[in-house]
C-alpha cells in the first residue's frame, strides 16, 4: 500500500497526464483538494469511490484516512492542484506518513503558470530580456522569507510568476514599477484552462484597475516581465546564419 500525490494540472481534465489520469479512474480512495480542483477532474473518478475534500480537514483527519487505507491494504490517491510540489503543502502530510510508515510516490502535473503562459499564447522568456523565471508570491498569512520579498525578486528583470497575490494587484503592482516601469506588460490569467477562463493584459500602470473592473479576486496567476511583449528581439535559434550540434549554419551570400 501507499499513498501517491498527483497532480490534478490546472483545470481541464485533459491536461492531466496519462499516469495521473490512469490512477485517478481506477482509484478507491482520494482525498483531493475540493477548493482547486476541477470537479470535472474529481468526476473521472469510479463510481463507489471514497473521496474526501481536504478543504475542511485537518492533517489528523488526513492521517485517520491514510491508516485506514493501510489497514485495508488499498493504495491511496492524493489529489492536489496544478503540481504537487508548487505550494502544495506536501511535506507535512510526507513526514507524517514517513512516521506511519508509509511508503508514497509523487505523480507531477501541469502547474498554473505553464497553463497561464499557454492561454496567453507567449512564451515567458526572451534572449537578452529575460532568461529566468521567477515562481514566487506575495506576503500574507504566511510571511515570506525576507530576501524573497517582491522588492528583491524585481531586481533582477526576471519573469514573475505570482500565486496567490491576485488579492494585492494594486500594491504589487506599485511596488514592481519601481523597478520595471510602470510601462512594463503584465498579464492576469483567472482560471487558467477552465471554461470560465478569463485574460487581462495591461501594464503596470493600468492592471489594477482592470482587474478590478473585472471583479477578480481570487484563483488567477500574475504574470510580469518585459517578456511578455511582442516587439523584442527574436531568438537566433532558427536563423539561417546560427549554428548549432545539429545545423551548420549557412554562410552570408550562399543562399540557394
Amino acid at each position: 500500500m501507499k499513498v501517491i500525490f498527483v497532480g490534478a494540472g490546472p483545470g481541464n481534465p485533459d491536461l492531466l497526464t496519462i499516469q495521473a489520469h490512469r490512477l485517478l479512474s481506477n482509484c478507491q480512495i482520494c482525498i483531493y483538494a475540493g477548493s482547486l480542483v476541477s470537479p470535472e477532474v474529481v468526476a473521472l473518478a469510479p463510481d463507489g469511490a471514497e473521496l474526501h475534500d481536504s478543504a475542511g480537514m485537518t492533517l489528523e483527519e488526513m492521517e485517520t484516512v491514510f491508516a485506514r487505507a493501510q489497514a485495508q491494504n488499498i493504495d491511496l490517491i492524493r489529489l492536489h492542484t496544478g503540481d504537487p510540489s508548487i505550494y502544495g503543502a506536501i511535506r507535512e502530510q510526507m513526514n507524517s506518513l514517513d512516521k506511519m510508515g508509509i511508503d508514497y510516490d509523487v505523480v507531477p502535473g501541469v502547474s498554473s503558470f505553464q497553463a497561464a503562459a499557454a492561454a496567453l499564447k507567449t512564451e515567458l522568456t526572451a534572449p537578452e530580456i529575460a532568461q529566468t523565471i521567477i515562481l514566487s508570491r506575495t506576503s500574507g498569512r504566511t510571511p515570506m522569507p525576507e530576501m524573497q520579498e517582491l522588492e528583491h525578486l524585481a531586481r533582477t528583470q526576471s519573469t514573475l510568476c505570482l500565486f496567490l497575490s491576485i488579492h494585492k494587484i494594486g500594491s504589487v503592482a506599485d511596488e514592481l514599477a519601481g523597478h520595471y516601469g510602470y510601462h512594463c506588460p503584465v498579464a492576469v490569467v483567472y482560471r487558467a484552462s477552465w471554461p470560465d477562463e478569463k485574460l487581462i493584459q495591461g501594464t503596470l500602470a493600468d492592471i489594477a484597475a482592470k482587474v478590478e473592473e473585472a471583479q477578480i479576486k481570487k484563483t488567477a496567476m500574475v504574470i510580469v516581465g518585459p517578456a511578455l511583449a511582442r516587439n523584442i528581439p527574436a531568438s537566433k535559434l532558427y536563423h539561417r546564419h546560427f549554428s548549432h550540434g545539429y545545423r551548420q549554419a549557412d554562410e552570408p551570400g550562399n543562399q540557394s
